[in-house]
């Protein structure tokens, strides 16, 4: 391979773009992103971020050092990927031909409808939405989140310990069902209300009011809920629009095998974007944590050098945690394959809790809260046993 294009400058582009390197691979590496920014960290984006106690030049994720030898193509978009030139095509009229690909082009932030050019309305995914985010709640106020999940419930948590008076409002009957199950979701999002944040389960929005700026957002049950700044945290949606009609299959995201290997040959998919094959599970998968996107390109990255002769490891069981009130939260594995849920240590009306997860007695997740020594051990038995 004499040229490859690592489309997506974030953790998991920056990740196979030092894979590539440290594999041996010494050919044109052009590493396209299209936001201006170099590769940041995006977890302090919603809590030290946010709160002012971390600045900018830390969330660099790059060595002052480090050279990969990259050409660096920031601020333009992917439009097109052209399988009978190899060419990645870029919003601004340029082309990249290269005999590999890899697509690391992430995951968008979901909008609310109708809050378009509503001023004080906000998501959160990039630096830019991170700086003003910060800058309007440095004014203080009442903050609305929509969305109960992990990135609703830290700027919370973030706005909470800033002064602001917060409501969390959130659809479903327990925030964090999905990824924790009821039970235990129940549990981590009760930190909202031990520290006196309102939260609104089981109820949508119906929409937001205001003449150009939110003043509240509406409920399906009729209700009110007074704004100064909301903040729309629902999900976020794979960034692969750019490759329809390319030969890439799509299926939520980017439907790839368990080394990454796309439909189309010397293609390759990685971190929030890619809906990799999990061989524990027998099914796709699309995972957006960090260490996913920082750990998987070692795989695709062998499979695009070796053409697809290599054969993949088993992937470790995705992990993420989360910072919230002071609480920190862990969590390993998959816990809708379990059939119980045992809290092994702790007690959960204290917030210092292990939960183990497991299906036919067999362990397949676990949970910890402020137990991050018992924790880890948990973790890697998950991953030994193949859970």
């Amino acid at each position: 391979m004499r040229t490859v294009a690592v489309v997506g400058a974030s953790l998991a582009g920056l990740s196979a773009a030092r894979s590539l390197r440290k594999q041996g691979y010494d050919g044109r590496l052009v590493v396209i992103g299209d936001e201006l920014h170099r590769p940041y960290d995006r977890p302090p984006l919603s809590k030290e971020f946010l709160a002012g106690t971390l600045g900018e030049s830390e969330l660099s994720l790059e060595a002052g050092d480090e050279d990969l030898g990259a050409e660096w193509l920031l601020g333009t978009r992917a439009t097109a990927l052209d399988r009978t030139d190899r060419a990645v095509r870029l919003a601004d009229g340029r082309e990249v031909r290269a005999d590999g690909i890899v697509i690391a082009t992430g995951a968008a932030a979901r909008t609310l409808p109708g809050a378009e050019g509503l001023a004080g309305v906000h998501t959160l995914r990039t630096l830019d939405d991170a700086r003003a985010l910060r800058d309007e709640l440095a004014r203080g106020g009442r903050l609305v989140v929509i969305g109960g999940g992990f990135i609703g419930a830290e700027v919370a948590s973030t706005a909470y310990g800033l002064g602001l008076d917060v409501t969390v409002v959130e659809v479903a009957p327990t925030p964090l069902a999905v990824p924790l199950g009821e039970a235990m979701g129940a549990v981590v999002s009760a930190l909202h209300t031990d520290h006196g944040v309102r939260l609104l389960c089981g109820v949508g929005v119906k929409g937001l009011s205001g003449e150009s700026r939110v003043d509240a957002v509406l409920l399906e049950d009729g209700r009110s809920v007074p704004a100064d700044i909301v903040v729309v945290g629902v999900g976020a949606s794979p960034c692969v629009e750019w490759l329809a009609g390319s030969g890439v299959e799509l299926d939520n995201g980017v439907k790839c095998g368990a080394d990454g290997r796309t439909t189309l040959a010397g293609v390759v998919a990685v971190g929030d974007c890619a809906n990799w094959y999990d061989p524990r599970a027998g099914h796709h998968r699309r995972v957006e944590h960090w260490t996913g996107a920082r750990e998987r390109p070692d795989a695709a990255i062998a499979t695009l050098l070796a053409g697809g002769a290599v054969e993949p490891g088993v992937p470790r069981p995705p992990y993420f945690w989360s910072d919230q009130y002071g609480v920190k939260i862990q969590f390993a594995g998959h816990a809708a394959a379990a059939d119980s849920v045992t809290v092994e240590a702790g007690t959960t009306d204290d917030r210092d809790v292990l939960a183990v997860y497991r299906r036919a007695g067999d362990p397949v997740a676990v949970l910890g809260m402020n137990q991050p020594r018992l924790f880890m051990r948990w973790r890697k038995q998950l991953a030994a046993t193949g859970s």
